[in-house]
């Protein structure tokens, strides 16, 4: 299973990634990990939240359906929906095999202070231990 160091995770297995540089209004782009693509087998539909809408950590912000089950995607973050990824209803396959790339969900804006939002998240290496406890 790939782990990048560049995002941060949750112990609900999705990632956070800041584009581009921290500001006012830092824009974060949100997946799910390789571990849980992997977990789910492969992907058949996606359902994601509307662009504008509000979200705050822990919330579901929407799902992904597998051949095997449905399970929800949680916010890492709060903020708002800046933009979908349009193109996984037409592929949402693109999950299973690029689920760092390509396969990204949703990007919120975050706005606050300058630091990186993503920091309270587990970094690479604490998200691999705690998949690797099971």
């Amino acid at each position: 299973m790939s782990t990048p160091d560049d995002r941060r995770y949750t112990d609900q297995h999705e990632w956070a990634q800041v584009q581009g540089p921290a500001g006012a209004a830092t824009v974060v782009r949100i997946g799910i990990t390789d571990h849980a693509q992997d977990a789910l087998g492969d992907i058949v539909f996606v359902q994601l939240p509307e662009v504008g809408e509000e979200i705050a950590p822990g919330t579901a912000i929407g799902e992904v359906e597998s051949t095997k089950s449905v399970s929800d995607v949680y916010a890492p973050l709060a903020g708002t929906v800046s933009a979908v990824n349009g193109a996984l209803a037409e592929t949402p396959e693109t999950v299973n095999s690029d689920p760092y790339g390509e396969g990204w969900l949703i990007e919120i804006e975050v706005t606050g202070d300058d630091g990186d939002p993503t920091e309270p998240l587990l970094d690479a290496a604490a998200y691999q231990a705690l998949v690797e406890q099971g």
